[in-house]
């Protein structure tokens, strides 16, 4: 591929007081461009990430882009959408437009507010990402649409709450270390293995701390064509850039496969050259933890029914096999839908820049991250190495 990253920029993720759905994306625009060392009216393009689905009454969202400088003027800008893959949808579109021809450098931003919108409007926004004529009356939204998951794979497999206490506790201590993240707490595997006032069961055996946070937050890449990456101060190439859609309905697919999931690390896998055994770490979508336990066997970590072990065995941890999340993943750092897929890929060019501070893996040479919007739907696998 002809796309690399040159720069980047992240905001904290979180319930963000005095910002703006504006002031987040143009915040992080601006940075982004600072970082890259590129100059606005150097931009052939921008691509916008989000999801929205009622969180913001401004429905009309790409030109806000251009609000972070006026330079950007007359810039060809687009927003994009695919649910909670909003920001590796944003990404994929700024690489094509590299690959094609018709841009050098594109400024690709993700974005969402989530934390004004009244908690009854947040599930119902959410659960838009399923298909409504099946799962639209889900009690407790996506988390109930994920609950029966995590229930048909307990009945099908046997009980997995301690494999799932273990990838909560292990993405909570993880995301310790992350300034961006949301919730900065290592809650321990006791805590996330308990129901308590505090830890209450949210959809069928799926806890809170099985699930991943309702935050604010952006994040922005600089993406630019490969000549004229060899001038910049950082490069992170894309080895590979996947993208599969899948059944919308659950009813036509054995959600438990997340076969969608399978065929895009599949796919990422050969058209980078590689094997899961030469990454140094992944970034997952860990919407809720039963998803990061179905990923592990969906990406080959496991085989079926067997993701459960990885993360008892701690294979997923920091100092394991191969390190899920070292970001503290969307259960810690949150999930600002739009902002969830470039942020993804923000902290894998990090990682692999070696600036990744306490977070950092040691050594990291190539990254994979996978980004699904909805449940196992449109699912995103990139493969990445820092070039200089």
């Amino acid at each position: 591929m002809t796309a690399c990253i040159v720069g980047w920029a992240h905001s904290r993720f979180g319930k963000l007081e005095g910002e703006t759905l504006e002031s987040l994306i143009t915040g992080v625009a601006r940075d982004a461009l600072d970082h890259a060392g590129i100059g606005p009216d150097e931009v052939d393009e921008i691509v916008l990430g989000h999801f929205n689905a009622g969180f913001s009454p401004q429905d009309f969202t790409a030109s806000l882009v251009l609000q972070a400088d006026d330079r950007l003027r007359f810039k060809p800008a687009t927003r994009v959408e695919n649910a909670c893959a909003t920001g590796s949808a944003a990404v994929r579109q700024g690489i094509r437009a590299i690959d094609s021809g018709v841009a050098k450098i594109v400024l690709v931003v993700g974005a969402e507010q989530m934390t004004t919108t009244p908690a009854q409007d947040i599930g119902r926004n959410l659960l838009k990402a399923s298909y409504l004529p099946e799962d639209g009356d889900t009690p407790a939204g996506f988390a109930g649409v994920f609950g029966k998951i995590a229930q048909a794979y307990f009945q099908r497999h046997g009980d997995q709450s301690d494999a799932l206490a273990t990838i909560a506790a292990k993405n909570h201590k993880n995301g310790l270390g992350n300034p961006y993240a949301q919730l900065r707490k290592d809650l321990g595997f006791e805590f996330c293995r308990q129901e308590s006032d505090k830890n209450p069961f949210v959809a069928g055996p799926l806890k809170r701390t099985d699930c991943s946070l309702v935050s604010d937050g952006a994040a922005a890449l600089v993406l630019a064509e490969i000549d004229v990456a060899a001038s910049m101060p950082r490069a992170v190439g894309f080895r590979a850039n996947e993208h599969v859609q899948d059944f919308l309905p659950m009813s036509k697919r054995d959600i438990l496969l997340f076969e969608g999931c399978e065929e895009a690390w599949k796919r990422a896998l050969e058209r980078s050259g590689t094997t899961l055994g030469d990454l140094s770490f992944v970034e997952t979508h860990d919407c809720f933890t039963i998803a990061e336990l179905i990923e592990y066997e969906a990406m080959g970590l496991a085989k079926r029914g067997e993701g459960g072990k990885v993360a008892l065995e701690g294979q997923a941890a920091m100092d394991g096999r191969l390190p899920v999340n070292p970001s503290g993943g969307l259960k810690s750092k949150g999930h600002p839908i739009g902002a969830t897929g470039v942020s993804m890929h923000v902290m894998t060019a990090m990682q692999l820049m070696g600036e990744a501070d306490e977070i950092q893996v040691p050594g990291a040479t190539l990254g994979g991250i996978f980004n699904m919007g909805g449940a196992a739907v449109a699912n995103y696998v990139s493969i990445l190495e820092r070039l200089k």
